[in-house]
């Protein structure tokens, strides 16, 4: 039986490469895991399905740059406490626009920390961020919410194996671009070979090739289904070709990735949040860091970072080392704080306009 652990050196040497280093569209994602790790292929796709199957690795996917094609925003829910958790399992369970689900904490009564529930959502484009919310809102009893779309991306990745050694202060020669969200139109064409390409995986297609039977899915020959995906990541749809671990919850064998999830928060002058975000972002134990307006419940926040790790002190000395960076910078903030992550599950965000229709119209109907 194959050692499916993350902490196991193999699979270690694997998952530091294919969490989050092979970027953009590439046709044999197995193999060039292999190249970058060292490891053979064959034993990267025996790991890999194993990981898959054993739970430790959640999911293989193309991601998207989906905040391109959909309208996407983080979204914080006053929920009743006697309803957060109902409300929670109904995010997850009930709408396939919701992403990531948590329940999140600050150490100490704070701007915003009554709410509780924070998601991800995505709604396709030509339907409303806000209408989406207000139906979400009704169905779980939330008494408010706040919408907080992207305005800018500086770091978007995952990492978590190598991500354990880095040291507080451990950042980029340079500052963090930011990538700027702008809005792609596609033609049915386009989305009939995207929605085949953002599949998930199964154990049983970790193998050479993987993209001859998703051309097939798309009802397209291989080299067009290429030629599209190829196309789709000069457009800055594509992102990379990942394998999420399940870092929140223990493996079979009780081993976690990861016990704390902070959500950073700082507050700076209008007009510095592109120069702040590239100071914020260049730091190496961040897996987001984006431009967001957060409004006056969050003491105007506009720039929030996420990091993981095993050890609350140790992720604290990392904010405190991009706050002295930030000193050091000459970049004022006038507020800052961490919302620590509970209770939480993870999902991709549904984009396709199809099953939007769909989903309204049952929710119409109930």
């Amino acid at each position: 039986m194959l050692p499916v652990e993350h902490d196991d050196p193999v699979n270690a040497k694997i998952l530091a490469v294919s969490e989050d280093k092979i970027e953009g569209f590439v046709g044999e994602p197995f193999e060039e895991i292999a190249n970058r790790s060292g490891v053979g292929v064959e034993v990267v796709m025996a790991r890999i399905a194993a990981m898959l199957r054993a739970g430790t690795i959640r999911r293989v996917r193309q991601t998207l740059l989906a905040t391109n094609i959909a309208e996407g925003a983080l979204v914080a829910w006053k929920v009743p406490e006697q309803k957060i958790d109902a409300a929670f399992d109904w995010m997850f369970q009930h709408d396939p626009f919701s992403g990531h689900v948590v329940l999140r904490s600050t150490d100490t009564i704070s701007a915003g920390s009554d709410y509780k529930l924070w998601t991800t959502l995505k709604v396709p484009q030509g339907f409303s961020l806000h209408t989406h919310c207000e139906l979400l809102a009704k169905n779980v009893g939330a008494e408010r919410f706040r919408l907080m779309p992207a305005k800018g991306i500086f770091t978007l990745g995952v990492g978590h194996v190598r991500r354990k050694t880095i040291e507080p202060g451990s950042k980029a020669d340079q500052p963090a671009k930011m990538i700027p969200v702008q809005r792609v139109e596609l033609s049915e064409h386009e989305w009939g070979v995207l929605l085949a390409l953002k599949r998930e995986f199964t154990p049983e297609e970790v193998q050479p090739s993987p993209w001859v039977s998703r051309a097939n899915e798309a009802g397209v020959s291989l080299e067009e289904f290429c030629r599209v995906a190829e196309d789709l990541n000069a457009r800055k749809i594509v992102g990379r070709f990942s394998t999420f671990l399940e870092h929140v919850k223990p493996s079979v064998g009780g081993v976690r990735v990861t016990r704390f999830n902070a959500l950073f928060h700082w507050a700076v002058p209008p007009a510095r949040e592109i120069e702040t975000g590239g100071e914020v972002g260049r730091h190496h134990i961040l897996t987001h860091c984006y431009w967001r307006e957060a409004g006056p419940e969050f003491k105007n926040v506009n720039i929030m970072a996420v990091a993981h790790g095993t050890d609350k002190r140790l992720l604290l000395d990392h904010k405190a080392a991009i706050d002295q960076h930030l000193r050091a910078s000459d970049i004022p903030v006038s507020y800052t704080n961490v919302f620590w992550g509970g209770r939480s599950e993870i999902k991709p965000s549904e984009i396709s306009p199809r099953i939007y229709h769909q989903w309204l119209s049952m929710q119409e109907k109930s």
